[in-house]
């Protein structure tokens, strides 16, 4: 199947965060026998990939993505036989598979970094190290989790580069042995019937050798040199001319910071998709990583439309709003409170009526919130604990409270809360004590209540993934802006390539009720609802009409 009309460009997927998602044992922390027994919920919302963060055996420092074995599961999760169990149960369904794959550094407790700190060949430069003044790091580059990117080690008397926590030491990839070791392990996953890739922080893998201070007035400092850098498509493209390419499979690749131009060429690379986070930058603030701003829709706007003009006539787009790193997107671009369902229905329909694979994470066909977090140790996320902690003893802050506000909106664990299958205890999650709070609002979100409501956010992604598979021009639609400067109102057509119908999308991101007009270079013979967020409203004309508060509607036009 060439890549014009590959499966992956008409999936739905579904991102899987298993610590929260189910637990079937009553220890508090979701595993693979859980999802195995929600498998029927996940074909019954009409998604056609799982998407599964990562279960391998780990410190679980970062959540999983310091691997200490490629080729084991996690106790917590269960095991290999689970694994294969549940590949088994979503491949009869006709549900495929993608493993969160971390290739750009390992925990230290893996094989590979122990006999690297030992100099034991040909584990000596499976890392970056540097020989040096303990009390002198190589250079200023600094970690995303905050402090510097350099640890210095006593048993091999030298600094090691972690661009992440100190746990999980960066791969050196100019070493062809360690390139050679990735790959291998792979062709092992893809030959156990995985369905592809989820690459963690992809363009993260190569740095110069030179290794230069970076410029102290970015953050984290010297992502110029780490981000994108200097042999990053040669490594890409190898693994694709050497691994990806001989299978059917679906690659996406986390890329921060870069821009459509960047991302073409990680798909002339091989890869199918990027992730891209500008239209996500669009409320951070510029005074660290507590800082948040307001955002308006022209910010929105504007970068969704760079990459569905850009990236998406040369390549592919990912759709999506939230994810395990991000908080909640009601939260963050609608309304948790009256207009939750709403808004939450109306965000929906803006991923899946752009041109891209949409990504759902879990929870989020369910229209769920940031919960409150009330004191630090109630947060689990290392990477929020390692940077109020910096805060506070580099005397930016003098108390927790100072930031609270902050940390609460943006802390990963906004998206770590159990799923809500039930308003029972623990949201029925656990029989036992979730590893992690459940959001309070339970009682009125959760999946029980959702499935018996035909009007719930449940029924309506639903609704728009059946849509997605039965009307092409979502799928492979040229994108045509429309109100280019509209504070409140996103419109857009999605125009046929083959002589189909056009469809015509009018979004309200707030709480008003503005007045649409379909712009008069828009002609049309016959039109049709095809779905909405509200109860039709009784109109002779959508040339103009008014619109209410968080309101979607799709139209058909002839």
């Amino acid at each position: 199947m060439g890549r014009d009309s590959a499966w992956w460009k008409e999936a739905v997927v579904y991102q899987i965060y298993p610590r929260s998602f189910y637990n079937s044992d009553a220890d508090g922390i979701g595993d693979l026998r859980g999802i195995r027994e929600k498998v029927d919920y996940l074909d019954e919302l009409g998604v056609d990939v799982v998407w599964l963060n990562p279960v391998y055996d780990s410190p679980l420092v970062d959540g999983g993505y310091d691997v200490r074995e490629y080729r084991s599961i996690h106790p917590d999760y269960g095991t290999m036989e689970d694994w294969e169990a549940l590949r088994d149960e979503l491949h009869e369904r006709g549900i495929r598979l993608i493993m969160d794959m971390v290739t750009n550094h390992t925990s230290d407790e893996h094989e590979w970094f122990r006999k690297s700190r030992r100099g034991v060949d040909p584990y000596r430069e499976y890392y970056w190290w540097v020989d040096g003044d303990p009390d002198s790091p190589p250079n200023n580059w600094e970690s995303f989790f905050g402090g510097p990117a350099w640890s210095y080690d006593e048993r091999r008397e030298a600094w090691y580069l972690h661009l992440f926590d100190q746990k999980q030491p960066d791969l050196n990839w100019r070493n062809p042995a360690v390139r050679e070791d990735i790959f291998e392990m792979l062709r092992w996953w893809l030959e156990k019937d995985c369905d592809g890739f989820r690459f963690d922080v992809i363009n993260l893998i190569s740095k110069p050798s030179a290794l230069p201070d970076g410029d102290p007035d970015l953050t984290p400092r010297g992502r110029e040199y780490f981000i994108d850098g200097p042999r990053v498509h040669e490594y890409v493209r190898e693994m694709y001319d050497r691994v990806l390419s001989e299978y059917d499979i679906m690659t996406v690749g986390e890329t921060s910071h870069i821009t459509v131009e960047e991302a073409r060429r990680f798909y002339e690379d091989g890869l199918d998709m990027v992730f891209t986070f500008q239209h996500l930058h669009i409320d951070r603030g510029d005074t660290g990583p507590w800082d948040f701003d307001d955002w308006d829709l022209d910010e929105l706007r504007d970068a969704t439309a760079a990459w569905q003009r850009g990236v998406s006539e040369q390549s592919w787009n990912s759709l999506f709003l939230g994810n395990h790193d991000q908080p909640r997107m009601v939260s963050r671009f609608g309304d948790e409170g009256r207009y939750r369902v709403e808004s939450a229905k109306m965000l929906a329909t803006y991923l899946f009526t752009l041109r891209g694979t949409p990504f759902v994470y879990q929870g989020d066909e369910l229209g769920m919130t940031n919960p409150t977090f009330e004191r630090l140790d109630e947060y689990r996320d290392e990477e929020t604990i390692q940077q109020v902690m910096l805060a506070l003893r580099s005397g930016g802050v003098s108390t927790f409270d100072q930031i609270r506000e902050a940390v609460d909106f943006w802390s990963r664990d906004n998206a770590r809360t159990p799923i809500p299958w039930s308003d029972e205890r623990n949201a029925g999650f656990t029989d036992g004590e979730p590893w992690i709070k459940v959001c309070e609002n339970y009682p009125e979100v959760n999946v029980e209540r959702e499935r018996d409501d035909e009007d719930s956010v449940l029924q309506y992604y639903r609704r728009l993934i059946d849509l997605r598979h039965s009307t092409p021009v979502m799928v492979y639609g040229r994108y045509a802006q429309l109100l280019d400067d509209h504070p409140e109102i996103y419109a857009y057509l999605r125009t046929p390539t083959d002589g189909s119908r056009s469809l015509l999308v009018v979004l309200n991101f707030f709480d008003g009720e503005p007045t649409f007009r379909l712009p008069n270079d828009v002609s049309y013979d016959r039109w049709e609802k095809l779905i909405g967020n509200y109860e039709s409203a009784s109109r002779d004309s959508i040339r103009e009409f008014d619109l209410r508060p968080y309101e979607a509607l799709v139209y058909v036009l002839e």
